[in-house]
């Protein structure tokens, strides 16, 4: 599984992440660091790759496009460093891969993961 993180959340994890087996590339690394979500969700739609962000922005536009995808992981807690988030991110994708992959909205605090399989429906 390919992830994309979001400006906010440091650059360092995509070092991190490679050492375990996880591709991953930050926005910044790829000019995209003052993108529009909606800019990093078309690109990730079109790269095959799961959005990683502290944002609600993306949750909230994959709600009212009524799309199938990209996946996005939420992160909701603040301060981790790269190690930590990396660790986080790779216990998130043992847990969700089979969600992520067929299109879902995460949602991870300290105490729970929450999945919402895409697309939403009413």
């Amino acid at each position: 599984m390919k992830l994309l993180l979001d400006q906010g959340l440091p650059r360092s994890t995509v070092s991190q992440l490679s050492k375990t087996g996880i591709e991953a590339v930050h926005v910044g690394e790829i000019g995209m660091a003052g993108a529009e979500d909606a800019e990093i969700l078309a690109f990730a739609e079109k790269h095959s790759r799961v959005v990683v962000t502290l944002d609600a922005d993306f949750h909230t536009l994959m709600a009212r496009s009524g799309g199938a995808g990209p996946s996005v992981i939420r992160v909701r807690i603040e301060g981790l460093r790269a190690a930590g988030l990396a660790d986080l991110l790779k216990d998130v994708l043992e847990i969700c891969e089979e969600d992520l992959e067929k299109g879902a909205m995460v949602s991870v605090t300290e105490k729970a993961v929450r999945v919402r399989r895409l697309p939403l429906v009413r």
